[in-house]
């Protein structure tokens, strides 16, 4: 089966946010028939929605897979679980929150999982970072990421500067 091109969000706002993405793009890069293709930098935004949280460390990561979608989202929920995500209610603080964006231009709706992600191109959380690793993404329906992000009001956005790696010893 060929790898199939997708991205993936990531958010937190608990526990060390920058931390926890960290950590989730590591285990990104280890699910099983999956290659971490790229990774944005980190952006700091404001919540959407339940407005009295921290704020949120996002970023996107670009994969190549050849699991299904489900599988995937099953994946992605995995990891959201061992990182601790509790879903108390809609929109509240989490540690971790991985959202399946695109999935090589596929258009669905199942139970728990619609592709693409429906609120995407209304997010300068999500289409700043998805835009610095695929700015000619196409998300169906709405046009190219770079085009969508035009239409944003990106004032509340910062692109954190990166994170100091430790030197291998």
């Amino acid at each position: 089966m060929a790898e199939i091109p997708v991205y993936v969000a990531l958010g937190a706002n608990l526990e060390d946010p920058v931390t926890q993405v960290e950590r989730a793009m590591d285990a990104l890069a280890r699910l099983p028939e999956t290659r971490l293709t790229a990774r944005s930098g980190l952006y700091l935004s404001k919540p959407v929605g339940y407005s009295e949280q921290p704020d949120f460390v996002n970023a996107v990561a670009g994969l190549s897979t050849q699991l299904t979608p489900r599988a995937l989202l099953d994946a992605l929920l995995a990891i959201e679980a061992r990182q601790g995500r509790d879903r108390s209610f809609k929109n509240a603080p989490r540690t971790l929150d991985l959202d399946l964006l695109l999935y090589n231009g596929l258009i669905m709706h199942e139970h728990g999982l619609t592709l693409p992600h429906p609120r995407m191109a209304e997010r300068a959380f999500v289409l700043a970072p998805l835009c610095e690793i695929a700015p000619e993404a196409v998300i169906p329906g709405r046009g190219s990421v770079t085009h969508c992000l035009a239409a944003l009001d990106c004032a509340d956005l910062e692109r954190l500067p990166a994170p100091r790696r430790r030197a291998a010893r």
